[in-house]
């Protein structure tokens, strides 16, 4: 647990331990986090923690314990999230072929299953390359949450191939990759738009005919910025109970908000251990 040095990312690792998640190692400032506990009414009796200076060092320390297999799985705290990705980006053994995404899982009140959102938070304009590993690592995330055959929706402002519109081209490329089995284990469709994807009806009305419309499993945007608007408007207007990860690297890593609770720190925890231990990070 990556800089725990509030009272929510500290109260969040803790009650992963309570739980039984997992065994958590502390990497910050002793007397910092000790203070921290201190103020929240918190015990770090029989805790493990790796004393630093500060939020670099605890990035840097955390990720050379992932490197070195000491520990299974990395859960940002009260730090910057390029703080954490920049230590783990530096050490080529945490390194894999795939490209490293963010996939937000979603409890929403108005729709019918747990919703995965990717990418809205790691990569900020992806190429279709790029986007074919996001899709795939959210695909791999979906089968570990007990989905056999995911259904992923590649969104757009539209629901036609539009040549002025690159992520519609874009959304038609990896619906072919995915017939071509260069992406695998789900079902791929676009560009749908977000009426279209989320609501069968809004699809009927359209004339689309889609094995994916009112029903995904995964909802893939176009870049960062349409991403991260999307989830926190699910989060702040939808009532939407979210949790986080970071995939495609070899550890899983919990990465929440600086603002999150520590509900959702549970949560993307729990994310973490489940991809940790079907060795799928």
């Amino acid at each position: 647990v990556v800089h725990p040095c509030d009272a929510e990312s500290l109260r969040g690792a803790l009650d992963a331990a309570h739980h039984g998640l997992f065994t958590p190692v502390l990497v910050a400032p002793h007397d910092r986090l000790l203070a921290t506990a201190e103020a929240a009414g918190l015990s770090l009796a029989g805790v493990e923690i790796e004393d630093v200076r500060h939020s670099h060092a605890a990035a840097e320390r955390a990720a050379e314990m992932a490197a070195d297999g000491a520990v299974q799985a990395l859960m940002k705290g009260s730090l910057h999230t390029d703080e954490v990705m920049k230590a783990v980006l530096s050490r080529a053994e945490l390194r894999t072929e795939r490209r490293i995404s963010h996939v937000f899982r979603f409890d929403a009140p108005a729709y019918h299953k747990p919703l995965l959102v990717t990418d809205a938070a790691m990569n900020i304009a992806p190429t279709l390359n790029e986007k074919a590993h996001i899709v795939q690592n959210a695909i791999d995330l979906a089968r570990v949450l007990g989905v056999d055959l995911p259904k992923v929706a590649i969104l757009a402002a539209v629901e036609g191939v539009n040549p002025k519109m690159a992520c519609t081209l874009d959304a038609a490329a990896l619906c072919k990759m995915a017939d071509r089995g260069q992406i695998r284990g789900g079902i791929v469709d676009g560009p749908l738009a977000f009426d279209n994807a989320i609501s069968a009806e809004a699809a009927r009305t359209k004339g689309i005919v889609s094995p994916v419309a009112g029903d995904p499993d995964i909802l893939m945007v176009p870049d960062l910025v349409s991403g991260n608007i999307l989830a926190k408007q699910l989060e702040y207007l939808g009532g939407a109970v979210g949790s986080g990860i970071v995939l495609g690297a070899r550890v899983p890593i919990a990465l929440t908000s600086r603002a999150d609770g520590a509900t959702a720190r549970l949560a993307s925890a729990a994310l973490a251990v489940l991809v940790a231990q079907a060795g799928t990070a």
